[in-house]
């Protein structure tokens, strides 16, 4: 049988008003961890590569960052001690769901050089802590973005 080609995405995922002094990192499989490539008091951006499966409808992303069955896909954004971070009480992982990427999406992210596929998420959690669990993504939040690298 014949393996289905891929073409590779940049993500880019901010985390917007983090809580002050916790660490977060994406988690890449089971134990590694991937740190920010931007962090401010008002945001913590991760950007990393990703391939998508060249014929799959839905599209079907795979990786080293990305976790889940095919149909339900996402990235574990961890923070405090899951982060690698010590001497804090923090000890928390947030998934970020990916199902809001479509193939219109994917087809102008990749006319564009540069640019990435880019969703915004909130930093703090209802409790005041870092985020945590499922994050709600809205239909229309992941977007194509031509921040810089």
């Amino acid at each position: 049988m014949a393996k289905t080609p891929s073409l590779q995405l940049m993500l880019r995922i901010v985390v917007e008003s983090p809580l002050p002094g916790v660490t977060m990192a994406v988690q890449v499989r089971k134990r590694d961890l991937l740190g920010p490539s931007v962090v401010t008091p008002r945001e913590i951006a991760f950007e990393f590569p990703v391939r998508v499966a060249e014929a799959e409808q839905p599209p079907r992303l795979l990786g080293p960052p990305v976790q889940g069955p095919p149909a339900a896909r996402f990235i574990y954004i961890n923070s405090g001690r899951y982060a690698g971070q010590s001497g804090t009480p923090w000890q928390r992982r947030a998934k970020v769901p990916l199902a809001g990427i479509t193939n219109a999406l994917i087809r102008q992210h990749l006319t564009l050089p540069g640019s990435h596929l880019e969703v915004r998420v909130p930093g703090t959690g209802r409790d005041g802590g870092p985020i945590c669990a499922s994050v709600p993504i809205p239909p229309g939040a992941w977007r194509v973005s031509a921040h810089p690298a």
